[in-house]
């Protein structure tokens, strides 16, 4: 009996462990199979609630269906169009899925669509914590949009923006590869008739480009020149040919390319300060008018010339060779002051502009104040040197550039400073103590009565100082003893001067002493100015004047409206047409744009 008995339990013990490694066996297999079929494409029977993907049944089973996923992922991209069919079949279907299916040929491997489910709504978008979301459309690359949140694809296709002028960029491409390929064809005696349209095709292109430079100008078949060009670019590639003569021909066409960019770099240069330097064809025509008619009839030139030289007015001196922009001036300080009956302004021009500027300010009004208009050609001879200073010169304007440490970037600094003519003022206004220079590329829109009352401490000038140029940032020019290394400059534009003390301290004979030491130096009109003021300026208040609005597109705008003066310092003049146009209307609102010449002469389009 306990033998019998020890028996059966040792087999049932047996049978015990048996049964647990088949179990542990099982548990092995089963997490082999799990992964395995998660490769297959299982994971696409689980879907999750933002993108669900609805798999059509196929008559081979699932066997076939997780093949044809296989395929459909790691098989090529096709085409858009081709991938729009599939997805216009796979909707088909699924709105008739009662019907009798018909069963196409097909080449190649068939790549069933995968179809994503849209959101239920009215139109093709749908709302997403407030914001809309449009449907997935084809990528690229030619697949389908993923529809999620946040989705690149779907962002791309909301906000791509169409690129201008596509088909004549086009049209330049195959233009430069159409010549890498020529020379190597042209090579071959076997491919002349490959030669002979390439060339042609190349001519045709050359001719077309030269002429057109938009894609609205192009002929209607350049569609079919543009797909033969593309059809014998096809054949050349598909030629056996040396890669060194290719490699060589693209090398030289970008070396052309690259000469020709940078011709038409320097010759942008040369436009642009051809803009800059030149007259304007409207005012040229407004001066030309006003001269032949102050010759026609003068009978009303008066002048109150008791008002020219009585030091108890306010005297405003301005050196401007251009009738609208000293207009300008004149115009827009007279419509802010209080009380313009005491206002004085001194034009200063050259012999060519004097008889257009005296007609102006004769047949036009500023209020109570008056205009002298005077011919700095015929100014007493004793005053200056004429062979030095034979033609009038306005304010001086340089750009200061330099490397700071660290090898920064290179920092512009934008400085204007008196011109050789302005050292002439004690002598031509012999009689005045006190004067406002302003200069001709300001616009004035405050009362400038405060600047008389300027208790300036026997300092001479009365200036805006600009302390990014420093001297010591010119000690390459000037000798380290003569002038302090933490002093910093200052800005023509506005200032006010007191003649009787540049008078007392002989500031005109220091200048033109400097002149002479300098003249060998870049510069030596702003090295001269700044030595000769060095200690004499008396800092205005930088609210008085904002300045750059003639190169600067970065200025604060609220700066600028609450400036007392706008100082257009710069190449790009309001009256210019490469003027900023978001500062012109400050300048253009103290035009008279009701004035017959100015109308004829196209001066205020």
């Amino acid at each position: 009996m306990k033998g019998g008995t020890g028996g059966g339990g040792i087999a049932l013990e047996k049978r015990r462990w048996r049964g647990l490694a088949i179990a542990v066996l099982f548990l092995v297999v089963l997490s082999m199979l799990v992964p395995l079929g998660f490769l297959l494409g299982l994971h696409n029977g689980f879907h999750s609630a933002g993108n669900m993907a609805l798999q059509h049944p196929s008559p081979s089973g699932d066997r076939s269906r997780h093949i044809d996923n296989l395929v459909r992922k790691l098989g090529p991209t096709l085409p858009k169009d081709i991938l729009r069919g599939h997805v216009n079949e796979a909707k088909n279907e699924t709105s008739s899925r009662n019907a009798t299916p018909k069963f196409q040929q097909q080449k190649g491997i068939p790549i069933p669509p995968q179809v994503v489910m849209q959101p239920v709504t009215g139109k093709n978008t749908s709302n997403v914590n407030g914001k809309a979301r449009t449907k997935a459309g084809p990528d690229e690359s030619g697949g389908l949009c993923e529809l999620k949140y946040g989705s690149y694809c779907i962002w791309h296709e909301e906000n791509v923006e169409a690129m201008q002028d596509s088909m004549v960029k086009k049209l330049k491409d195959q233009l430069f590869v159409a010549r890498a390929y020529f020379p190597s064809v042209a090579k071959m005696p076997t491919q002349n008739k490959l030669s002979v349209e390439l060339k042609q095709n190349i001519q045709e292109f050359e001719r077309v480009l030269s002429e057109i430079t938009t894609d609205v100008d192009l002929p209607r078949e350049i569609q079919k020149k543009s797909q033969r060009m593309e059809a014998a670019i096809a054949k050349a590639k598909s030629v056996t040919s040396d890669c060194n003569n290719v490699d060589k021909k693209l090398r030289q066409i970008f070396d052309l390319t690259e000469d020709e960019a940078n011709f038409h770099m320097k010759q942008g240069a040369f436009l642009y300060q051809l803009a800059v330097q030149t007259i304007p064809k409207s005012l040229h025509c407004l001066s030309m008018r006003l001269t032949v008619e102050y010759f026609r009839d003068h009978s009303f030139d008066k002048e109150l010339s008791e008002k020219y030289s009585d030091p108890t007015l306010r005297h405003y001196v301005l050196f401007s060779n251009n009738v609208i922009a000293s207009s300008v001036v004149v115009n827009s300080t007279v419509m802010h002051a209080k009380d313009s009956l005491n206002q004085v302004f001194h034009v200063l021009t050259d012999g060519q502009n004097y008889y257009a500027m005296k007609l102006w300010y004769l047949k036009n009004t500023f209020k109570d104040a008056v205009v002298q208009v005077l011919n700095i050609e015929d100014l007493n001879p004793d005053y200056y040197d004429k062979a030095t200073l034979s033609h009038l010169t306005l304010p001086v304007e340089f750009r200061v550039s330099f490397h700071t440490k660290d090898n920064a970037p290179v920092i512009h600094n934008h400085v204007s400073t008196f011109s050789h003519f302005h050292y002439l003022l004690p002598k031509i206004f012999r009689n005045l103590e006190k004067v406002v220079v302003l200069d001709e590329d300001v616009v004035v829109q405050k009362d400038l009565s405060a600047l008389w009352s300027l208790n300036m401490g026997g300092k001479v000038i009365g200036a805006v100082q600009t302390c990014s140029v420093r001297m010591h940032q010119l000690r390459s020019y000037l000798d380290e003893h003569r002038f302090k290394k933490d002093s910093c400059s200052w800005m023509s534009g506005l200032n006010v001067i007191d003649l009787a003390r540049w008078r007392d301290l002989h500031i005109s004979k220091t200048y033109w002493k400097l002149v002479k030491e300098v003249s060998m130096k870049e510069g030596s009109a702003l090295l001269a100015s700044l030595l000769t003021f060095q200690d004499q300026i008396y800092p205005l208040d930088s609210r008085w004047v904002v300045s750059g609005l003639g190169h600067d597109y970065g200025l604060d705008i609220e700066g600028i409206k609450k400036a007392a003066v706008l100082h257009y310092n710069g190449n790009m003049k309001p009256w210019l047409e490469l003027g900023i146009p978001k500062y012109k209307a400050y300048w253009k609102k103290f035009l008279s744009h009701d004035d017959q010449y100015l109308s004829e002469c196209n001066v205020n389009r």
